[in-house]
């Protein structure tokens, strides 16, 4: 059957016809292998009659006619051209003999039909694009015959699915570049002689578990034994066998020459090679990538990111408004853009191993990250260079959006251009880039969430030098629903002022974990910079808030005074006072200032480069600050702290803000404290303290386990320790926590493992399986060890009802 495939179509002649203009008939276009004349083609057919090829192109179905229904010593085949929405013509087909349009004669045929029609599409296109004309007025004369019938010829195959013997004719071997004698009947042969970029959506066709019965269709690339790279059109449709098993796959392959690039195609490649040339720094790659291809490619999303080490660090995004990209992606935006780990979005993890485009048609199953940057279709270029893959380049489409393969094309060259160029620029600012990424390192990369509030952070580097500078932000949950708030910035810009930073932000963290007041832990750490016998010092802004009492505790070190935005819109510079910047008095004094918040309020806490420049004075720096945060809404904190940054164009210094909104906690929890005597029967005393406690918050179906993590913590801290014991018991809305205080600082160790005869060391064991989180925190001098258990759902509802009645 496959030998019978000649020419354009394998058969004895073969015509187009297509609407001729004005008047709505159909006329003869073009034939192959012969005049028509012997077989008596008309050579126009009008739409109204009852002709075959009017039949066809009226209906969308082909028509079959043997010898003598058009022809007397002829077989016809008539095929429509185009789909319901844009009929293009008909495809006359005409064979001698009877019953030469067998089945799989038939589809081959009809997948013929198909490449002829896209290639009238993609060249009719092109015509029209180039004439600047509506989309929708037809091209006169022989364009809109597109390359031809001469130009689309082509062969046919059959591919077994079961054995993977393919049985392909003359044409299709001479379109790859290989003698008839030299094909072994294996798919891998033609395979290897395809592009490598195409190969991956070429396989995609003959997965396993994937083979539709519908035709499909795929435009691609090979490399003939000379050098010469042609394009090639595949439609194919899999036959399915008597127990509904994919079978066979009847296939035509044609040239496909007309998908060359354009000169439009070229033109961008040639643009986007000399911007490129000018780009210095990673950032103006980034910036010249976005610009080239947004408008060509007519896509909603752009994003560049670098690949450092195992994390996405995007570079510039376009739209840069974050409610323009996923939600998973605003998570990560902890500066001016969002960065991820590469294990978060194992797609494009696999698409960076694999090394080629990657293009997935609207709705394709993806991962929420990247489906929400192109629902109507996303585009995934890696960006090579010397061998590896150094960033990626996501284009995403609101729209519909279906690729073609010039697109694919323009995508490859693109990338190639792009990732030699980050190369470069690498090589141009590494100090740059070194101090970035320090302080990147060093800054958290999430906030935690809160309870009773919500916290967003944005940090910007400064536009003018490369030195990165000091500023630096943290947000540290503590004990008792408290929560610090921090922001800080060390003198001068380079990489010794970063990593003071990063020692003065880890001191913070450590003193506030320990449970010591504001005072006392910016008092240590300002001895601590001291002793480091540095010649730079630090101001920060320490804020120590009580979530359940909306109690706040302010420690100013030499910076800016915090701004308050309050749930009537009205803002306030607050007035607290100050101590001396840290690092420059080892007895320096850090007075508290103590504020009630109301639910609703804004605090939002600035470094000095945002206030305060060579042509902004500091109080009308902070005057304006404060007319941004009372007209912001404070429902978005993240948008607060970008609307804050908003104006900083030029920036001679780096800048940092953080903004926290108070909203109070719904319910409170319930809090008691015991302290625990060091009698014989102390751990008795403390089951029955813990025991009357939870029957009074009507607590019932957790006490047993309850009472057997209050035995064994207190017993350790009896046994283990000196000094005075503690005992807290906290009740929230779905959580009991217990957690015992004593004065040693030694962590517990939980024992790897426990012989059935030792008669200790189980304690931490049954702690663990009984809790839904346990832990130990350094606190004041001592430790914490806590246990969480988690109420059943009755006692949450029942625990929600006392609280509502209240």
């Amino acid at each position: 059957m496959t030998a019978r495939v000649l020419g354009s179509s394998g058969a004895e002649l073969t015509a187009v016809y297509v609407p001729a203009e004005g008047d709505g008939d159909l006329q003869l276009a073009e034939t192959v292998g012969g005049s028509g004349v012997p077989y008596g083609l008309p050579t126009r057919c009008a739409l109204s009659g009852d002709t075959p090829v009017a039949t066809a192109f009226r209906t969308g179905q082909p028509v079959w006619l043997g010898p003598g229904e058009f022809a007397a010593q002829a077989s016809v085949g008539v095929l429509p051209l185009g789909g319901d929405a844009q009929r293009l013509g008909c495809l006359v087909v005409v064979d001698k003999g009877t019953d030469v349009f067998g089945a799989d004669r038939r589809t081959l045929l009809e997948l013929h039909a198909d490449q002829v029609a896209a290639g009238l599409e993609a060249v009719a296109a092109r015509t029209v694009g180039r004439a600047g004309g509506p989309v929708g007025r037809r091209p006169e004369g022989r364009a809109l015959l597109g390359p031809g019938l001469d130009t689309l010829r082509g062969g046919a195959f059959t591919l077994g699915l079961s054995t993977g013997r393919m049985d392909a004719d003359a044409q299709v071997l001479e379109l790859f570049g290989i003698a008839p004698q030299e094909f072994d009947g294996q798919v891998e042969t033609l395979l290897a002689r395809t592009a490598p970029d195409d190969v991956p959506a070429l396989m995609g066709i003959v997965e396993p578990g994937r083979l539709p019965t519908t035709a499909q269709q795929l435009s691609f690339r090979i490399r003939r034994p000379n050098g010469e790279l042609r394009w090639l059109s595949l439609r194919c449709r899999v036959l399915v066998g008597s127990d509904g098993a994919p079978d066979r796959m009847l296939g035509v392959v044609a040239d496909a020459a007309y998908l060359r690039p354009s000169a439009d195609e070229v033109a961008v490649v040639q643009r986007l090679s000399a911007a490129l040339a000018g780009a210095t720094t990673i950032r103006e790659v980034s910036r010249v990538v976005v610009a080239t291809l947004r408008v060509p490619l007519a896509a909603a999303r752009l994003a560049v990111a670098e690949l450092e080490a195992d994390r996405f660090v995007v570079t510039v995004l376009d739209p840069p408004e974050p409610d323009a990209w996923p939600t998973e992606w605003r998570s990560e935006w902890r500066s001016e853009w969002p960065d991820a780990s590469c294990h978060q979005l194992p797609t494009l993890e696999a698409v960076l191993r694999a090394g080629h485009v990657a293009l997935w048609p609207p709705g394709a199953a993806l991962e929420p990250g990247l489906a929400g940057v192109g629902p109507g279709g996303l585009a995934v270029l890696p960006l090579p260079a010397d061998g590896r893959m150094v960033g990626v380049c996501l284009v995403g489409w609101d729209e519909e959006h279906r690729f073609g393969p010039e697109e694919r094309s323009l995508l490859t060259a693109t990338a190639g251009l792009a990732g030699q160029a980050l190369v470069r620029a690498h090589a141009l600012d590494a100090r740059h880039e070194l101090t970035t990424m320090l302080q990147r390192s060093l800054l958290p990369r999430k906030l935690p969430k809160l309870a009773g509030g919500v916290a967003a952070a944005r940090y910007l580097p400064a536009t003018v030098g490369l030195d990165v500078g000091g500023d630096w932000y943290d947000v540290i949950p503590l004990s008792d629903g408290h929560v610090a708030l921090v922001i800080g910035d060390v003198q001068g810009h380079s990489a010794g002022a970063a990593t003071i930073m990063g020692q003065m932000r880890t001191a913070i963290r450590a003193y506030a974990v320990e449970g010591h007041p504001p005072d006392v832990v910016v008092s240590h750490t300002n001895r601590l910079l001291v002793g480091m016998e540095t010649d730079l010092f630090a101001t920060c802004c320490y804020v120590d808030l009580d979530m359940e009492e909306g109690i706040a505790w302010f420690v100013r070190a030499g910076h800016l005074p915090p701004l308050l935005r309050y749930p009537d819109g009205s803002t306030e510079e607050m007035s607290v006072e100050g101590g001396p910047p840290l690092g420059v008095i080892a007895d320096g004094e850090f007075p508290l200032t103590e504020v009630g918040l109301a639910p609703g309020t804004v605090v939002a806490l600035l470094t000095d480069g945002l206030a305060e420049s060579a042509n902004l004075p500091l109080q009308e720096g902070l005057r304006k600050l404060r007319e941004v945060l009372g007209a912001a809404d404070p429902t978005d904190p993240g948008r607060v702290a970008e609307e804050l940054l908003g104006s900083a164009k030029r920036r001679d210094d780096d800048v940092a803000v953080l903004v926290l909104r108070y909203d109070g906690m719904r319910v409170r929890p319930t809090r008691v404290r015991w302290t625990v005597w060091r009698l014989p029967d102390a751990v008795m005393h403390a089951r029955r303290f813990t025991a009357r406690t939870l029957r009074s918050w009507d607590v019932t179906q957790e006490m047993d386990v309850a009472l057997l993590v209050v035995s064994e913590l207190v017993t350790n801290a009896i046994a283990h320790t000196q000094g005075e014991v503690g005992l807290d018991l906290t009740l929230t809305a779905d959580r009991l926590r217990i957690a015992v205080n004593d004065a040693s600082p030694r962590t517990p160790a939980k024992p790897a493992s426990v012989d059935w005869e030792s008669t200790g060391g189980r304690g931490l064991l049954l702690v663990e399986a009984m809790s839904a989180a346990w832990g130990s925190v350094p606190l004041s001098g001592g430790k914490q060890v806590w246990s969480e258990i988690a109420l059943s759902p009755r006692e949450r509802l029942e625990r929600r009802g006392a609280e509502e009645g209240r």
